[in-house]
């Protein structure tokens, strides 16, 4: 049953996205995002206001006597107060008229100044001039139709899942330049099953668009916890991204006033300086070189060794680092070449926070393909500062190789399954002593052991005799079936598709030649 409704909602989201991308006509995708989204956002807070408006309306109870157009009334059951000419219906019914850009951009300026949480927060863009005002008028309907029968009561949720979906689509959409803000839901759901933030402060000082909390607060609910013991932390550079966070938290009802905007960065001005998280999770640009690193170099941060101004990487583990409780732990991704680097003193600072600070927990290689904005091979770092508090595990640490693991969503891009995500996370769990949460086993503790070619559980020792080098595919071997590989069938194979491809490079040519010779065009050597 709980199948059937999945597979309704995919198509109820799909069928939304295609509508809405036929609308799109000469806006690009990185324009198109906030216009859509925006609706959708605003369509959450007016139907939030709609229900919380009929029960004051009506009267009963603990509302009796209480005015629906008392903002006070709404802040005080976190609703958004929507004034009259913001709500749905009063925009639903000015749609098809041609000044509708310019009444949504007012909605929005009126909605702000009602609510100072989302001053600054949402977008005005929909007076723009490539804009055609029957397209958006066609969107107003589309999105009026998002809560439908039975799914009305739950429209909140509905609109959640929506606007998750739609992110994720404008980032496939603009590719490179999408990858920046979101962090693919799969990544995301490995990193939270992996680190099972129940209770407590949750961090992530690059947040984009705010996907790490919106996926934790939906791990607590899966397992019956409650959203109220976690409580979120968060950081963004880039303005455009912070205000999608925002939307992608509100629509959720995530309490998100501890998630900062400011545009020189966590490094150059740390919105929570004296914040110990209990989870870290984040995914930070890869290899980037332009961090201020040389504006930094006595900063309190480097506990393991100055990183270099060139790459941030070691900047963002020790700023990790830096941010964790005394039993703290963090899951991040990485470019994979943090994990054998030795330029600049990368070396040392890795060897450091094995050896000296003893934070490595697991380290998990990723399959090729599942990032929209880079094809640099990542790994995900799982650090731990409580290894030495009478950690079971503190003298190893466990490699898992998930390079074979993932399928093509398109040519280009890969996504985890869960399935996938399910059997790294249960290796991690088990290896940590920890009981498993798969519905099949959820009383027992999977038990442990290593397992040819995806992973392995290595002593520190061997970690040294190796040069400190974190490279799962070092440490967890071959799978049994490789022995199998025949390399003078592959050789033969490859060799047959090289020659077929010379043979039509030459008929290709040939072809070329001859139709030149038609038009008389001589060719000079």
């Amino acid at each position: 049953m709980a199948k059937d409704k999945q597979t309704k909602q995919e198509s109820l989201e799909k069928t939304l996205w295609k509508a809405a991308d036929k609308l799109r006509k000469n806006i690009d995708a990185a324009e198109y995002k906030h216009i859509v989204l925006g609706l959708i956002f605003l369509k959450y807070i007016s139907d939030s206001f709609e229900q919380q408006f009929a029960k004051l309306s009506e009267g009963k109870g603990e509302y009796a006597g209480a005015d629906p157009e008392d903002k006070d009334e709404y802040s005080a059951e976190n609703v958004f107060f929507v004034p009259p000419s913001a709500r749905w219906k009063f925009l639903q019914s000015h749609a098809k008229q041609p000044t509708i850009g310019k009444t949504v951009d007012d909605a929005m300026d009126a909605i702000e100044r009602e609510n100072t949480p989302l001053k600054g927060v949402l977008p005005k863009v929909f007076a723009r001039d490539n804009l055609d005002p029957a397209s958006l008028g066609q969107l107003i309907d589309l999105v009026s139709n998002i809560a439908l029968g039975d799914a009305k009561s739950r429209s909140a949720d509905v609109l959640g899942h929506v606007f998750e979906y739609f992110l994720g689509e404008f980032a496939l959409a603009e590719g490179k330049q999408g990858g920046q803000f979101y962090t693919p839901r799969s990544v995301v759901e490995l990193l939270v099953e992996m680190l099972e933030p129940y209770q407590g402060r949750v961090f992530d000082p690059c947040c984009g668009s705010g996907g790490m909390f919106v996926q934790s607060e939906k791990f607590v609910k899966d397992h019956q916890g409650r959203v109220d013991d976690i409580s979120i932390y968060g950081q963004e550079s880039n303005q455009t991204t912070w205000r999608l966070a925002k939307m992608n938290l509100a629509i959720r009802g995530i309490e998100a006033s501890q998630v900062k905007w400011n545009n020189e960065g966590s490094f150059l001005n740390d919105a929570h300086k004296d914040l110990k998280a209990d989870y870290i999770i984040a995914n930070p640009p890869f290899n980037v070189s332009d961090w201020s690193g040389e504006l930094l170099r006595n900063d309190g941060r480097w506990q393991y060794g100055v990183p270099p101004a060139g790459n941030a990487n070691f900047a963002w583990l020790q700023h990790f680092v830096y941010h964790l409780s005394p039993n703290g732990r963090a899951g991040v991704v990485l470019a994979k070449g943090a994990l054998t680097s030795k330029t600049s003193g990368e070396g040392e600072i890795r060897k450091a926070l094995i050896e000296q600070g003893n934070v490595i927990d697991c380290i998990v290689n990723l399959p090729a393909k599942l990032f929209l904005n880079t094809q640099i091979p990542a790994a995900l770092w799982f650090m731990n500062r409580g290894r030495n508090n009478g950690n079971l595990r503190k003298n190893e640490i466990l490699f898992i190789d998930a390079r074979n693991l993932g399928h093509l969503i398109n040519r280009r891009t890969k996504e985890l399954s869960h399935d996938d995500i399910k059997q790294i996370a249960d290796t991690y769990h088990a290896w940590r002593n920890l009981p498993s949460h798969c519905e099949e086993q959820s009383d027992a503790a999977i038990q442990y052991q290593d397992i040819a070619g995806f992973c392995a559980s290595v002593s520190l020792e061997r970690v040294k005799e190796l040069d400190y080098v974190l490279t799962p595919g070092r440490y967890v071997g071959l799978p049994d079936d490789e022995d199998d590989f025949n390399f003078a069938e592959r050789f033969n194979a490859l060799k047959a598709e090289f020659e077929a491809q010379l043979i039509e490079e030459v008929k290709l040519n040939k072809a070329i030649a001859e139709n030149l010779a038609k038009v008389n065009v001589s060719i000079k050597p």
